[in-house]
């Protein structure tokens, strides 16, 4: 991973040590993540080094998704967070206001590449790290495309064609931000969007988005699984009312005149009828380049739609559940950019080692150097007992089968509930430190 450093390979290798220790101890207190003074030192001097950039370590991070999502379906689910430091802003240095206009703060923008049909997580495609002027800018109609914030969903998804390169299709999903028309427009060729609709837009006929399925009978009912919308909120199935069609949208009056005038798009609606009197309903209507010629077509994009809670679950093991990034005492705003990339990789590698625990065909190479399997079988008999709960039950090389030791260095017993987030980051430190000796031991080098 030598986009650790643009340069120097010293810096790269440090960078990749910082990573997994990012990963193994879950936590991005440096003190902690470096383990001893030295490793404090290191980790201080990687995030401040010239050699290092945000966009440096997002590719090298990049790279091995774009290994794992060759020749599959990938959902390239993206959206934006906020870090604020209200009420821990003191001394922050090289940072603008966050959202509420007045605490200093930046954003995060990444793309979380998705299995489309197995569902789990791949990896980070690609991120936009940045923070905001502290002076007032103008209109933003008034404001070419790439000055405006709105621009990073265009960015977003040529940045996932690019790291995407060796998939058999491409979905972009994103929620009603996405929802811009330039995003549609100026989509590279070969990528396919899903966008839940945020504006009512008029349609060439003199209708508008909102109106053109209204006289339409809905083509089934069905139940789609509504993600939870916060702490306690263990989420619920929805029945919904699907219908969908094809649509044309005129150009907006904003947009620039080489737009086309018309782009002939698809529309998916999945409305709930009967909402429970305490949930807020679900009402999506998606935009869609993908084909919308009947039920099938239009539960499929629903489901797709749907895998964009995958980054929602990044954001968690990222900010306060995980590894609580608002909290981190780094004050200077490039360092905190390098920090904010690496811990994005790594709640990102969290999630996939939760993803695995269950099962699943994806490999080992995921997230760990396939030359490393035959230590790695030798640390799962290691950690198997005389019982059948106790032994690995995953095939050979598989990511489940690797999560399953690393949850048992994490201190699962294989029973009771699943290990999650927490008992895979620990697992993970105790399991790194022990295959590098083990592979020390035997003579070999460190991959």
């Amino acid at each position: 991973m030598s986009a650790f450093s643009v340069a120097d390979p010293r810096t790269a290798s440090r960078g990749a040590w910082l990573f997994e220790r990012i990963v193994a101890t879950g936590s991005l207190v440096l003190r902690e993540v470096g383990g001893t003074r030295a490793g404090e030192v290191a980790a201080h001097r990687y995030l401040s080094s010239p050699y290092v950039t945000a966009a440096g370590i997002i590719e090298a991070l990049s790279e091995r998704t774009r290994l794992a999502s060759a020749g599959r379906r990938v959902v390239a689910a993206q959206d934006t967070t906020e870090i604020n430091f209200s009420g821990r802003s003191a001394a922050r240095r090289g940072l603008g206001p966050g959202g509420d206009g007045k605490s200093p703060g930046f954003f995060l923008h990444p793309v979380v590449a998705v299995d489309a049909d197995e569902e789990a997580v791949l990896g980070l495609a690609a991120a936009r790290i940045w923070t905001r002027e502290a002076v007032k800018v103008s209109d933003r109609h008034a404001r070419a495309l790439a000055d405006k914030e709105s621009a990073r969903w265009l960015d977003g998804t040529q940045a996932a064609a690019k790291a995407l390169d060796q998939a058999a299709q491409v979905i972009g999903v994103a929620d009603r931000e996405g929802d811009v028309w330039s995003h549609f427009a100026h989509r590279p060729a070969g990528i396919d969007l899903a966008i839940r609709a945020r504006h009512d837009r008029p349609l060439d006929g003199g209708t508008s988005l909102f109106e053109a399925l209204a006289d339409q009978p809905p083509l089934l009912v069905t139940e789609v699984a509504v993600a939870p919308r916060g702490p306690g909120d263990k989420g619920r199935i929805a029945k919904v009312a699907l219908r969908c069609g094809p649509v044309r949208i005129r150009r907006p009056a904003t947009a620039a005149r080489t737009d086309p005038e018309v782009l002939e798009l698809g529309l998916v609606e999945a409305i709930e009828p009967d909402p429970p009197s305490e949930a807020k309903p679900l009402r999506w209507r998606i935009v869609t380049t993908l084909p919308v010629k009947g039920a099938a077509d239009a539960r499929e994009v629903v489901r797709l739609y749907r895998l964009r809670w995958r980054i929602e679950e990044v954001f968690r093991a990222l900010k306060r559940d995980g590894l609580a990034l608002e909290e981190t005492q780094v004050q200077d705003g490039k360092r905190l950019f390098h920090l904010a990339a690496l811990a994005l990789g790594a709640a990102v590698r969290i999630i996939q080692l939760v993803d695995a625990r269950d099962g699943g065909p994806r490999p080992m190479s995921d997230v760990l150097d396939p030359d490393l399997q035959s230590a790695v079988t030798i640390l799962v008999r290691s950690r198997e007992g005389g019982t059948a709960r106790q032994k690995n039950p995953h095939p050979e090389g598989s990511l489940a089968w690797l999560s399953w030791v690393i949850a048992r260095y994490g201190g699962w017993n294989c029973y009771y509930k699943p290990p999650g987030p927490k008992t895979m980051a620990q697992g993970w430190q105790r399991f790194a430190a022990t295959l590098a000796g083990l592979i020390l031991a035997r003579g070999a080098q460190l991959p």
